[in-house]
């Protein structure tokens, strides 16, 4: 079991945000998987050493789409029960979950890693953000 950095974030929890982020990313790009191939020659996009950015500019539109939303209170407009930034938070989670089954990234083990040096970063730390120069954010 993974030791933990402070008594809000659990050894249950990390457990669960590494079978979670796993879960994420085999079942996104299960959802996905037909936008990795050309529908013309059938080719696996996965080769092309494009794609790659290509996905991130799309994760880039969804945060971008997440920040107007946001920004104008507006309701989704596919899911109009939902708020837009909502939504367009969950098109963020389904493109990075999709990126990273089609590359094969292992994304478990390193969120789990990052949550312990997040957790234990002294520039996170309340005391440290209430400094002049502190992060606000």
């Amino acid at each position: 079991m993974t030791a933990v950095a402070n008594d809000n974030f659990t050894a249950s929890d990390v457990e669960e945000l590494e079978r979670s982020i796993n879960s994420l990313v085999r079942i996104t790009h299960k959802m996905a998987a037909h936008w990795w191939i050309d529908p013309k020659t059938g080719e696996d996009l996965r080769k092309n050493p494009l794609m790659v950015p290509v996905k991130l500019a799309l994760v880039h539109g969804e945060v971008s789409e997440a920040l107007e939303a946001d920004r104008t209170d507006a309701m989704d407009d596919k899911l109009p029960q939902f708020p837009g930034i909502w939504v367009e938070l969950v098109d963020v989670l389904f493109r990075v979950g999709d990126l990273a089954g089609a590359m094969k990234y292992d994304l478990g083990p390193v969120a789990v890693a990052k949550a312990m040096v997040n957790a234990t970063r002294a520039d996170h730390k309340l005391e440290n953000r209430a400094k002049a120069g502190g992060k606000k954010y």
